[in-house]
């Protein structure tokens, strides 16, 4: 079918950072999904209510009554991953929450795309705790997709997802090319035609190891930042809003 009106949910995956527009507002997939969508629909309306930062509870809390009042016909939900990076975190909960977002869009009558999580070790190996706690959410992400009906981008069931050439240098977030395949994997995964299973493709050369020089210069630009806004108990999201809080029609004008 032709979706008329698109909302996306969730943190700074789906606001797109760390890809860019020429302006340098950031794009990210969900911008390229409905840039895909309104080629099949030009009517379509997009809007994208996703803040950096935001928890599974903030995603409840803050997005999903705003997203339900658009109306939605399709919706997407990505969310969690802030969540498992904190070692206090409940997955359980945090199940709770996606349980929620998913059946009450589908109960406000959109099709809901979710998303597992890729495997984080190869992209930041400091991130094994939070693996095993990501493996939990994934497979509890794939009953509730099947329990609510949803479509389902199953990162996690892909190796690629975690190339290291698909990721920012933070180690946290896609890149340009991250977000292009991300795109993609939905539209596959909404049937849409042409989308096939290319995105899935590993890259044809193997990567050379990290050294440590590069494990220190990460550490010194993004691990310390991110650790010392923790212990403030600061935000990367406090006082950021949502790019497209309302629906619009699309245009790849920038």
């Amino acid at each position: 079918m032709a979706y008329r009106r698109f909302v996306a949910l969730g943190d700074s995956t789906t606001e797109g950072l760390m890809d860019l527009n020429p302006d340098g507002t950031f794009r990210g997939w969900a911008d390229r999904l409905a840039e895909r969508l309104a080629q099949d629909e030009p009517r379509l309306q997009y809007a994208n209510l996703a803040v950096r930062g935001k928890l599974a509870r903030q995603v409840v809390d803050e997005q999903l009554g705003p997203a339900i009042a658009l109306s939605p016909d399709l919706a997407s939900v990505l969310s969690g991953l802030n969540d498992m990076l904190r070692r206090n975190c409940s997955v359980p909960t945090v199940i709770d929450r996606l349980d929620t977002l998913y059946g009450s869009l589908r109960a406000a009558g959109a099709d809901v795309i979710a998303f597992t999580l890729p495997d984080p070790v190869p992209i930041n190996p400091i991130a094994k705790g939070a693996a095993a706690r990501l493996r939990n959410l994934n497979l509890a992400i794939r009953d509730l997709v099947a329990k609510h009906g949803a479509f389902l981008v199953d990162l996690e069931a892909h190796p690629v997802s975690s190339d290291r050439r698909l990721w920012h240098h933070d180690r946290l977030h896609a890149n340009a090319l991250g977000h292009e395949r991300i795109a993609l994997a939905a539209a596959e995964a909404l049937g849409l035609e042409g989308a096939d299973a290319s995105w899935t493709a590993p890259f044809a050369d193997p990567l050379a190891p990290r050294s440590r020089v590069s494990h220190a210069l990460w550490a010194g630009k993004y691990l310390t930042p991110w650790v010392v806004r923790r212990l403030r108990g600061v935000s990367s999201g406090d006082g950021i809003s949502a790019k497209r809080p309302l629906l619009e029609p699309f245009s790849d004008d920038r």
